[in-house]
């Protein structure tokens, strides 16, 4: 997942952050009050609020959870939610808040920037909200970044719908990247062209995947047919990423495991995405299309390993996986030094 600093405040893409439950709960909070149905603790909250304070990883899987910390703090102090469209409809912006002890720094400016910045990358034609007619300094923090009151999508009294186009002169559409589970012979028939090409990508890029660089061609379509015949013996799942022009962007692969002790188990391996193709979330569609089969299939645990410190990490945690430890110079990078890799796992349903 990305991260950026800009004037002192840092911004990090993170659903899976240990102090975002308590950003939740207390935006919740306070809006029950407003609202005149108080409660003193998360556990009291409606069964829906409740859920995102207790588990915001699971309650924002498909969305944009963004964090906000200010220089020199140990904590973030405020958080957006940016829901993914659904049913033709625009993304939404959810959940905005920054702690008291963290207003007028700019937080919430900055937050509701980059949410607005990745909406727009995306290719959304807009973005749309709701505030309740009395949040005075919300309402005005909208209208001053362009949104504009529209026709009602919430009958609840006292709230507005609000909705911003984004610009999208000058930016052409584009069609989502197609992913498809292959079969075994379309594996093979990608072996030597575009499965290799996405690992001898990944590999000069200096991704730790089990291989030195330079990669060979030949060798990485070897590799591929070797999946080939795992994914024949039900040994192992492919997803490919296909851009609109036909050609592969991405891939990723479970290993189910074979012991009678472990069959409730499976393993995330070669997520992979084409350096053309990155920065527009097909990583985690990947990722969350192999879980979701995963966990349909009856597998309730998924594990994972990765280079500590790459950007991979920051994928993994925002969705979800928690880190189980660290293994110092565990695995080679291509350049051939020993580096450190994580352990991950994640609980299925």
């Amino acid at each position: 997942m990305t991260a950026r600093t800009t004037a002192h405040i840092g911004i990090e893409e993170n659903r899976s952050h240990p102090g975002l439950a308590g950003l939740l709960g207390a935006y919740h909070l306070v809006n029950q009050a407003e609202k005149g149905a108080a409660v003193k603790t998360v556990a009291e909250l409606p069964a829906v609020y409740r859920a995102e304070a207790e588990d915001p990883a699971t309650a924002f899987a498909a969305d944009t959870v963004l964090l906000a910390t200010p220089t020199g703090a140990d904590a973030p102090a405020g958080c957006v939610v940016l829901k993914a469209p659904r049913d033709g409809r625009p993304p939404e912006i959810k959940r905005l808040w920054v702690a008291p002890g963290a207003r007028r720094k700019g937080l919430a400016r900055m937050l509701m920037a980059e949410a607005l910045r990745r909406a727009a990358a995306s290719g959304a034609p807009a973005v749309r909200l709701t505030v309740w007619s009395w949040r005075e300094e919300p309402l005005a923090l909208y209208r001053g970044l362009g949104f504009g009151v529209v026709a009602s999508w919430d009958d609840r009294p006292d709230l507005l719908c609000l909705e911003k186009p984004l610009d999208t002169v000058g930016r052409p559409e584009k069609p989502l990247d197609t992913v498809e589970r292959l079969s075994p012979e379309a594996v093979r028939a990608h072996a030597a062209d575009g499965l290799a090409a996405l690992l001898v990508d990944a590999v000069d890029g200096g991704a730790s995947v089990g291989f030195l660089a330079p990669l060979d061609a030949a060798r990485a379509a070897s590799w591929w047919s070797d999946v080939a015949e795992e994914a024949a013996a039900g040994v192992r799942d492919v997803w490919a990423a296909h851009a609109p022009g036909g050609g592969l962007t991405g891939v990723v692969t479970l290993v189910r495991t074979g012991t009678a002790n472990g069959r409730h188990r499976g393993e995330i391996a070669r997520l992979l995405v084409h350096s053309s193709a990155r920065g527009q979330g097909l990583g985690h569609r990947l990722l969350a299309t192999a879980e979701a089969h995963a966990a349909a299939t009856g597998l309730t645990l998924l594990v994972l390993d990765t280079q500590t410190g790459s950007p991979a990490e920051r994928l993994y945690r925002g969705a979800g996986w928690t880190a189980a430890g660290t293994i110092p110079d565990f695995a080679a990078d291509p350049a051939g030094t020993l580096r450190p890799t994580t352990l991950y796992y994640k609980r299925l349903g």
